[in-house]
């Protein structure tokens, strides 16, 4: 059965000149579409009650109408009417991945930007935080107990922990070479920390961090995802901004390096026969086929420990 990736040209709405390279997307999408053991799959779109589990009313209609603006635009994309579109596509598309996660075992969302996302308002290009919003649907649904997030952006998920606080059965953990808090990152992550919780954890890497301080992090770190029991999901934040080139890294991830770390993580969701849904997070590097690359090793990870799909 062919892996499930979940597409749409909509994600892409208009930012102009933004560092964001919002066209990665299509060129993921693109690089996918001949490789028999991926099926491209268009989503629909989440609807606004459904943001409402999460978000308050207030930043959902200033998403949608643009009013007031300064709200609309806290998660720092230009505001355009195709702005809410868009990201109900790219929630949407994580939202059928995880879905498919729990028939297949394994399914991919070709979008990012959801962890920085708080519940009134926008952090970090992410709107709303579609990982918090899959789960709690799963959850309402009665597809699903409980929930655990693995991001491995190169930011500390935000959005995640805050919106984690208060839901004891979402399990929470981000593993990171940049603080982010109050919508600022620190690259120095010896600068500032915050706090985690019981169901939130993070671990700050060290500048210079390389592949095998990497594997010898997640090696200790990924048991805690299971510590109080397994989880009936999975959903992995892929960043491929933790890269050595990304402007933001300080680290010393390559190719080789983080295509391990994916690796890494399928190969615990299956030993321990947890469904596992990814989205492409972050990645800033200027030549955008480096970040393409990224991505697309993400899903050879996928294929290679999901062999039998």
């Amino acid at each position: 059965m062919p892996l499930a990736a979940f597409y749409s040209p909509g994600f892409e709405a208009p930012l102009g000149q933004h560092q964001m390279p919002i066209r990665k997307f299509a060129l993921v999408a693109e690089a996918l579409k001949n490789d028999p053991r991926i099926r491209l799959v268009e989503p629909e779109p989440v609807t606004p009650e459904q943001l409402g589990l999460v978000h308050s009313a207030d930043y959902i209609e200033a998403v949608r109408t643009g009013k007031p603006r300064a709200l609309a635009e806290s998660q720092k994309f230009p505001w355009s009417p195709r702005l809410f579109p868009s990201v109900c596509l790219t929630n949407g598309g994580l939202l059928a991945a995880a879905h498919s996660a729990l028939r297949n075992g394994v399914a991919a969302a070709v979008a990012s930007g959801f962890h920085h996302s708080c519940h009134d308002h926008g952090e970090g290009f992410c709107t709303f935080n579609g990982l918090v919003l899959a789960a709690q649907l799963l959850r309402d649904s009665g597809a699903v107990r409980n929930v655990a997030v693995l991001d491995l952006d190169l930011h500390y998920g935000n959005g995640t922990a805050t919106l984690a606080a208060s839901r004891p059965w979402l399990r929470a953990l981000s593993i990171y070479g940049n603080d982010y808090w109050q919508n600022m990152p620190y690259r120095d992550v010896t600068v500032r920390h915050h706090d985690d919780g019981p169901n939130h954890h993070s671990i700050a890497l060290p500048a210079g961090c390389d592949g095998p301080h990497l594997q010898r992090t997640l090696a200790k770190a990924l048991p805690w995802l299971i510590a109080e029991g397994k989880p009936d999901l999975l959903l992995f934040q892929a960043g491929a901004d933790p890269f050595h080139e990304d402007p933001y890294s300080p680290l010393a991830l390559d190719f080789d390096d983080l295509q391990t770390r994916d690796r890494t993580v399928f190969e615990f969701a299956r030993s321990h026969g947890i469904p596992i849904a990814w989205v492409l997070a972050g990645g800033y590097t200027e030549d955008v086929s480096k970040i393409v690359r990224i991505h697309v090793n993400t899903f050879h990870s996928a294929l290679d420990v999901f062999s039998n799909l």
